[in-house]
């Protein structure tokens, strides 16, 4: 990781469950070395104690950046033991899903750098997507600072204000699920179609990851690439029938979905 200012003052993880650990290993690979790193868990990994770094040691006074990632719940109680490091240079970086800027600035002052972050599961194996927005102590540096250190478990997206989190949940935070479960759906439908159940399975993970891979790279929008594979009253014609009914196929039912989530998150933040 080319971050002269992390490697020399440091990096605080404040919780190192699965999505700190994803990050941490992200960053260890491109070189960040385990000495400029302090992680405060109660429950480390046997992987985390392995990987030589500072684990539930005293933190430097003022490190480069904070990376919280605990739970929300546990946020009130965690939180105020970095209050002497707010209202100055070190950045702090949230992950936690339903905790606002304002809640951080409340606890470590107004004057604290802060940027919150909504990444997603995939970036468990460096393919997620993760959006961003800074209150204005962040500035330039800040964001392209938590840009640079999420980058290392995928794709980074800026958003225009801190209120867009709530409908990034909805889409990309919370969506992995509804990929998985529509996997699982997707396979009782061909097990009820007379397919082995192993072999449905299969097929589904396939198809969805396949599909999800050509989206990615091709070059025409998923729009084309679904009129591409549609013959004129063919399989594929009679099965869209279904899913683009606008009643009660997929365009209500995702919308429905992803209101409900983004509502959810309005909630938690506002709780």
């Amino acid at each position: 990781m080319e971050n002269t200012r992390i490697a020399d003052q440091g990096l605080v993880l404040l919780g190192c469950g699965k999505m700190g650990s994803a990050m941490l290993a992200g960053w260890l690979e491109r070189g960040l070395p385990p000495s400029s790193v302090w992680v405060n868990d109660p429950y480390p990994s046997a992987w985390l104690q392995d990987q030589g770094l500072h684990l539930n040691e005293a933190l430097p006074a003022v490190p480069a950046i904070v990376l919280v990632a605990v739970k929300p719940q546990m946020m009130a109680d965690a939180l105020p033991t970095l209050q002497a490091m707010g209202n100055g240079d070190t950045l702090f970086v949230s992950i936690a899903a339903g905790t606002t800027i304002t809640y951080f600035e409340d606890i470590l002052g107004t004057n604290t750098p802060i940027v919150r972050a909504m990444p997603n599961t995939p970036a468990a194996i460096g393919q997620g997507i993760t959006a961003i927005a800074g209150n204005a102590h962040s500035g330039s540096q800040g964001m392209d600072e938590a840009e640079a250190l999420l980058s290392a478990v995928g794709q980074v997206v800026r958003l225009e204000n801190e209120a867009q989190i709530d409908a990034v949940t909805g889409v990309s935070g919370s969506g992995p699920a509804y990929v998985f479960h529509m996997i699982e759906t997707l396979a009782a439908a061909g097990e009820a179609e007379g397919l082995d159940p192993a072999l449905s399975m299969q097929l589904a993970k396939a198809t969805v990851a396949g599909a999800g891979a050509l989206a990615f790279s091709a070059a025409e929008e998923p729009a084309q690439l679904r009129v591409n594979v549609t013959s004129p009253n063919g399989t594929t014609q009679a099965a869209l029938e279904v899913l683009m009914n606008e009643a009660d196929g997929f365009p209500a039912l995702l919308r429905r979905a992803v209101k409900a989530a983004a509502d959810r998150s309005r909630e938690l933040a506002g709780g």
